[in-house]
């Protein structure tokens, strides 16, 4: 169901975000981000950097995670090809710092350390948070099938995520019965 109608106005801005998970020929994983911002009208920095017309990108910029199928990190490409400063894309070698790290608990607190502030680059650490989203859902059958048969001897991450699977609804019931909550 789409949101209601809005009152008039007027589009100025566009942030397209894309990510896609592709599973390697060598068993590796590739999670892949791409943020594009553009305005609908001229405008440059208010320094009188250069000109940028209707629909040029402002940032356009990319991430690859190369993970496993337990998330964890094996290499990072950054590229930024639009930007308004010349300089933003220096940054993105410091990317590499993600390397060994595992998506999962503490994820955000770890890409703060490494990445975030002076070190980073806004739109570059904002991509991670649905590239970390993406790898697991890209991973998220292929990681069922490995751990088949096993048994489940930690509570599901899924737990208490969201109201769909708080400890006690039906759909902890018929997914992880052991770690249900309430009345049976």
């Amino acid at each position: 169901m789409p949101l209601p109608a809005p009152a008039p106005r007027t589009l100025k801005h566009t942030r397209a975000v894309e990510c896609k998970g592709y599973e390697r020929e060598d068993g590796l994983w590739d999670i892949e981000g791409h943020l594009v911002d553009t305005k609908t009208y001229v405008h440059s920095r208010r320094d009188g950097g250069r000109e940028r017309q209707p629909g040029d990108p402002v940032h356009n910029m990319w991430l690859r995670l190369t993970i496993d199928l337990d998330l964890k990190i094996h290499d990072v490409e950054a590229a930024t090809d639009s930007s308004p400063y010349e300089t933003c894309g220096h940054i993105t070698v410091n990317f590499k710092r993600l390397v060994g790290l595992t998506i999962g608990p503490g994820w955000r607190k770890a890409i703060a350390e490494r990445v975030g502030g002076v070190l980073g680059c806004t739109h570059l650490v904002e991509l991670l948070g649905p590239l970390g989203t993406t790898a697991y859902q890209a991973t998220g059958r292929a990681r069922e099938a490995r751990n088949a048969g096993q048994p489940v001897t930690r509570k599901p991450y899924q737990i208490n995520s969201c109201h769909i699977y708080k400890d006690d609804a039906p759909a902890v019931l018929e997914r992880w019965p052991d770690f249900y909550t309430g009345p049976r």
